[in-house]
């Protein structure tokens, strides 16, 4: 039962970085995943494929594999430049604006 720590990347649906400040620890699935030829649904009988840990800090992820002896993988976030850019949205509903705000 190997693992994977992780940082998890932001939502591609949102531009804000929320849930993506701690690490996960998840499993790797150790069975295939089976189509039920009735219903079409696709099962598992490998429950630990369910199990998401979050931890504060990579340490405290690293230590818990470590503490109940569980291999482990680290990927590293890729770090990415912030989007600030001044004269943003809040400007347009600044008090201290001198013109008249248009399209």
């Amino acid at each position: 039962m190997r693992a994977r720590i992780y940082k998890p990347a932001r939502n591609a649906m949102q531009s804000g970085t929320a849930k993506t400040h701690h690490w996960v620890l998840e499993f790797a699935p150790q069975s295939p995943r089976e189509v039920d030829p009735l219903m079409g649904w696709t099962s598992s009988s490998d429950t630990q494929a369910q199990v998401k840990l979050r931890f504060e800090t990579r340490s405290a992820a690293e230590a818990y594999a470590n503490a109940r002896n569980i291999p482990f993988t680290v990927v590293d976030p890729k770090i990415r430049k912030p989007t600030i850019r001044p004269g943003g949205y809040g400007d347009n509903f600044a008090t201290s604006r001198r013109e008249t705000w248009t399209h």
